[in-house]
């Protein structure tokens, strides 16, 4: 392909990723949502697949078949623990405003900045190698395509670095890096376009590859089966389908083991996982999407790796570029380019992200430190804001030159894997410190620091080392008799242990060393105040997450005008007087009063700083301006569980209170209830007194009428009498119904029940209300599928219950044409009765209350209906107790509908 056409199209591909990174950073709070998706931060923890993945990953494959997988499987099989121990680490890191891996190291172990300055150094020598590897990728790609012959690669060590184009590319990763990762001095504030880039390129990666695979599983070859069928006809390429060409089960062990801790320590990782997380929430989705991208991306590694050894293998052709040479061979330039694109995006985006991670370290945990000295001496020096992006910027430079070097005399004679694994190896060594950190309060400084020193020295030994013996920077003698002709110090076979490949030989010693050194140390040293105060929060965040004030155990003097200089120095004055503006809006507080600062100002001073300076260098300004009272080891112990019980004590009224407001409201609830039954009740004693004045009233008139009149003809005095009678039993009802209920409240006895002819109960009560069914001309209808029907029962209050029917089907039936049926069936040994009538139906807002104490359902003819409301309430009630029920059914030829189940009698 022509060189100026690649070129070209690559800046274009770099332009775009400005285009995307340019655009949500300019939307700003307006893009915060969609950057905050869950989805956005699982593609941004894709940036684990790397070149390694894109290339490296078939070149491993071809040699060992499956021995690629367990890079991948440590992180799949962690995945579920996310949820745990990830989450843990973002609510650690949001409360103490941590911004790096060492930092957090630094932070749990008293504030360290010995303890900073080592992880940093361990970061740097692991990482370097593993940027080496994405320049080799890139620059390989690039060899590949702008040369036909694929044998003519790596001559990068002999090019002066001007016309090397790896250089080139360099500059270019620095320049996105420096623009997209160093606007800003504080670190937590997230950089939501790069991560828009880097979740870009992840996929972009993604379909690359697939893109391949699937042209080389159905377009040099016929599927799948056609792509095996062959490979199982050559033996040494039939044996990648077993584990006996591949690799045996402590390789697997310790490779899944360090990828475990490799993906949550790298830097890079470690940098989009916490300190770009703004939500721990988002780990749930990522623990299930990421293992589905690293499936995916996987999917088509050991076809390719066979196609490579089918049809290049016999050509001498480095397995790591089979992504690219195959395309090529077959003619297919675009794929071929698309493929490079594809590993240029994994390259880029972990080199973009490690380099902003790695210059935030080695800006606030190696450089800092010696810029504060210096600078606090003089308080007339301008704002150093700006000085200390500018130390962050030359980090950026200093490492991606370090890697170029690295990659140009050492990296480009090894493939990609085997510096990945170095690099890997190197990063696991913070394993012991951070787990121990999490959930073993007893872990201490000098623990730690001696652990990370011993495991630090023998993976430098054992890995990196013979590496430069291989690039004749050393004696080979080494290798073969080891330093000084000491056998038990040959890098391949520490203390006399040769039995293990060199990955795990080295994995073995450097993480077991390092935990016994971390272990045994912190048993037997003891610990400072700082030191138990942030093992305590560490161990016990949850206790804490509430806490809403920075907090310390530790009593700390400074006057007002120096935390005003501190802020403004290392912050700019503009971000200082809003931090201080917000402080005392917060605590009510005016400081312009004060001379000394309370120390709650010192804390939140000393919280501030560490998001932007780091935490051992925010320590060290501090203790600069802020008097320390000394404070022994008893009575930390005695604050930090005084703390505790504060915590605990706060937590209880939280709790307290809660159970306070829930109470509350259901208090509400019944006097609202109570407020709604008076008012019912109220409602009674008017609808019954009222019920009872009306008769009482016609008794009265007539009975005056027939004392004062006693010549009266004798129909008409039979008439008034008849009236006087009717008025009585009416009055008698209702006195009876009020008693009936009286009764059924006041006790819940056994009845008496016999058996009953429900059918003649039935056309009994027919019988009593048919004289005011033909008055009021309604059409009466028997339905029954049954003949004879017994139940067990008491006879009175069925009786009861069918009057009060009775006496709402004749209240509420059509006056004009009113209508009225009974239907009876059996169902199930179940007896059931319909009773219905074709007058105004009831309102759906009342039929949930119809069988409420007092309940009335008002017709807009009638007006207030006649009687007490207590008809249908005491029909449930019966039935109930003959363990039988009633409800309101929907007809739609009917108005209303009452279903009735009693038990039927067995026969």
């Amino acid at each position: 392909m022509s060189k100026v056409l690649i070129i070209s199209i690559t800046l274009i591909y770099l332009a775009l990723l400005f285009g995307v990174a340019y655009y949500v950073d300019r939307k700003g709070g307006k893009q915060k949502s969609w950057t905050n998706s869950p989805f956005i931060y699982a593609l941004s923890l894709a940036v684990y697949c790397t070149a390694w993945t894109f290339f490296g990953s078939v070149g491993r494959s071809a040699s060992s078949g499956a021995g690629f997988l367990p890079i991948y499987l440590g992180p799949t099989i962690l995945a579920p623990v996310w949820i745990i121990v990830l989450r843990k680490i973002v609510l650690i890191c949001k409360k103490q405003r941590i911004t790096s891996i060492a930092d957090f190291i630094s932070s749990r172990y008293g504030k360290s900045a010995f303890l900073g300055i080592l992880a940093v150094i361990i970061s740097v020598f692991g990482i370097i190698p593993y940027i080496s590897i994405q320049l080799k990728a890139i620059s390989s790609s690039l060899d590949l395509l702008m040369n036909t012959d694929p044998l003519l690669l790596n001559v990068h060590a002999h090019l002066p670095f001007y016309e090397d184009s790896a250089f080139y590319v360099t500059i270019l990763l620095a320049l996105f890096a420096i623009l997209f990762g160093t606007r800003h001095l504080d670190p937590n504030e997230r950089h939501a376009g790069l991560i828009a880039a880097v979740a870009f390129e992840s996929i972009f990666k993604l379909l690359a590859f697939l893109a391949v695979g699937l042209f080389v599983v159905y377009g040099l070859f016929d599927g799948f089966s056609d792509l095996f069928a062959q490979a199982i006809e050559r033996e040494d390429i039939a044996q990648l389908f077993t584990f006996e060409g591949g690799m045996d089960g402590t390789q697997w062990f310790w490779l899944t083991l360090v990828s475990m801790f490799a993906f949550l320590l790298l830097p890079r990782q470690f940098h989009v996982a916490v300190v770009e997380n703004d939500n721990p929430d988002n780990i749930q989705t990522a623990s299930w999407l990421v293992p589905l991208y690293l499936l995916l991306i996987n999917l088509f590694v050991i076809p390719i790796a066979i196609a490579g050894n089918l049809l290049l293998q016999e050509q001498g052709i480095e397995p790591d570029t089979y992504v690219l040479t195959l395309p090529l061979l077959a003619g297919q330039e675009g794929l071929a380019f698309l493929a490079a694109l594809g590993g240029f995006s994994a390259a880029t985006s972990m080199v973009i992200v490690a380099t902003v991670a790695l210059s935030i370290m080695i800006s606030n945990n190696l450089l800092l430190p010696l810029v504060i000295n210096a600078e606090l001496v003089d308080e007339t020096k301008a704002e150093l804001p700006g000085r200390l992006l500018g130390i962050r910027r030359v980090s950026i430079i200093c490492v991606l030159l370090l890697s170029y070097s690295y990659f140009k005399f050492v990296g480009e004679g090894y493939s990609l894997v085997s510096i990945g694994l170095i690099s890997f190896l190197a990063v696991a060594q913070f394993a012991p410190p951070v787990i121990a950190g999490l959930y073993w309060k007893k872990a201490n400084r000098k623990g730690a620091i001696g652990g990370l020193i011993i495991g630090f020295l023998i993976w430098g030994f054992t890995l990196p080392f013979p590496t430069l013996i291989d690039a004749g920077l050393f004696s080979t003698d080494i290798l073969e008799y080891g330093i000084g002709g000491i056998h038990g110090l040959k890098p391949q076979s520490l203390l006399g242990l040769d039995h293990l490949d060199q990955f795990s030989h080295a994995a073995f010693w450097s993480l077991s060393l390092n935990t016994l050194a971390l272990i045994g140390i912190s048993l037997y040293t003891k610990t400072n105040a700082t030191e138990i105060q942030q093992a305590d929060l560490f161990v016990n965040i949850y206790k804490y997450q509430e806490q809403q004030e920075d907090y310390s155990l530790i009593q700390r003097q400074a006057s007002i005008d120096d935390i005003k200089m501190v802020l403004a120095r290392f912050l700019g004055i503009k971000k200082a007087r809003i931090l201080l503006r917000k402080f005392e809006s917060y605590r009510n507080l005016d400081l312009s009063r004060l001379e000394t600062a309370p120390s709650e100002l010192i804390n939140f001073t000393e919280t501030q700083l560490t998001g932007a300076l780091g935490a051992a260098s925010s320590k060290l300004i501090l203790a600069s301006i802020a008097k320390t009272d000394a404070i022994s080891l008893e009575e930390m112990l005695t604050a930090l569980e005084q703390t505790q019980e504060i915590l605990q004590y706060s937590r209880a009224l939280e709790k307290k209170g809660q159970e306070l407001e829930k109470l509350t409201k259901e208090l509400r609830s019944a006097n609202q209830q109570l407020q709604e039954l008076d008012q019912m009740k109220a409602e009674f004693i008017s609808t019954v007194t009222h019920e009872l004045r009306t008769p009482i009233t016609s008794i009265k008139a007539f009975a005056k009428i027939l004392a004062e009149n006693p010549d009266l003809p004798n129909d008409r005095k039979n008439e008034f009498l008849n009236v006087l009678v009717s008025e009585s039993e009416r009055i008698a009802r209702l006195i009876n119904q009020v008693l009936d209920l009286e009764k059924i409240q006041a006790t819940d006895q056994e009845l008496s029940f016999e058996a009953i002819d429900f059918i003649q109960l039935l056309e009994h009560t027919a019988t009593t209300f048919s004289q005011q069914v033909s008055e009021k001309g309604i059409n009466y209808h028997f339905v029954s599928s049954i003949k004879e029907m017994t139940i067990m029962g008491n006879k009175d209050r069925l009786t009861q219950v069918l009057v009060n029917l009775w006496s709402n089907a004749l209240k509420f039936a059509d006056p004009q044409k009113g209508q009225i049926q009974l239907e009876l069936q059996e169902v199930d040994e179940t007896l059931e009765l319909i009773f219905r009538n074709n007058g105004k139906a009831i309102p759906p807002e009342k039929q949930d209350t119809i069988f409420d104490k007092f309940t009335q359902v008002q017709d807009s003819n009638l007006g207030k209906p006649q009687g007490s409301g207590l008809g249908l309430y005491i029909c449930r009630h019966i039935l109930e107790q003959h363990h039988g029920s009633v409800n309101l059914t929907a007809h739609p030829e009917w108005a209303t509908s009452f279903l009735i189940r009693l038990p039927a009698v067995k026969n």
